[in-house]
């Protein structure tokens, strides 16, 4: 199998990072997105949904999307297990990740692709189109995201991670969501100290020195 992927990119980084937890070596094809070369053949015909990354299986089947991919994956090597171990761990890990992936991740995605220049006219990811940038949606997404911090400061007193005692996916996806707050310079220290104590532990691992 073969992943295509920019490494530039959140999700592509997202991704990155839970292969390496995982210790999984895989051939990666990169793509440069900023050249539109997604929307070129064969890729286009091959994601028609034009966003990055995407795995190929041997049998030619495409899976997209970060945590699809991830899911896949997991399946393939179990150990260690980033999903959860049983029934009420995968559900829990599912829970949180949706939380911090819809409440936090996205807003903020939506939040830079409505701020810089660079992101005019492709405002939607996957999509070149004239739909326009709106401040609006650029500060729902930041006030989303300072709800969901005012929900995780007070669970993170109590749990070293943020679906419990174990890294988890939901780890990578937050520690993502808060490199792109830091991009926004979201004042993150004083007003969620167990959050930022979660933030510095998560920056101490091999897996994000690893893009340093």
């Amino acid at each position: 199998m073969k992943l295509y992927n920019f490494t530039p990119a959140a999700n592509a980084q997202r991704i990155e990072m839970f292969l390496f937890e995982k210790n999984i070596d895989i051939e990666t094809h990169q793509i440069n997105v900023r050249e539109d070369d997604l929307f070129k053949e064969p890729f286009n015909s091959m994601n028609p949904f034009n966003c990055i990354p995407f795995l190929e299986l041997d049998d030619g089947t495409i899976i997209s999307e970060t945590i699809s991919i991830c899911r896949y994956l997991e399946e393939l090597y179990p150990k260690p297990s980033l999903f959860g171990n049983n029934i009420k761990d995968r559900a829990v890990i599912d829970m949180w990740s949706r939380r911090i992936e819809l409440d936090g991740f996205l807003p903020l995605i939506h939040t830079v692709r409505n701020k810089g220049s660079f992101f005019e006219g492709k405002v939607i990811p996957g999509t070149r189109n004239g739909i326009k940038q709106s401040e609006e949606v650029a500060n729902r997404g930041i006030e989303m995201f300072n709800v969901l911090l005012k929900r995780i400061n007070p669970h993170l007193l109590n749990n070293r991670f943020i679906a419990g005692e174990e890294f988890s996916i939901g780890d990578i996806t937050a520690h993502f969501m808060m490199n792109i707050s830091n991009r926004l310079k979201i004042e993150i220290k004083h007003d969620y100290p167990n959050v930022f104590r979660w933030q510095v532990d998560i920056s101490n691992r091999k897996s994000v020195q690893n893009f340093n």
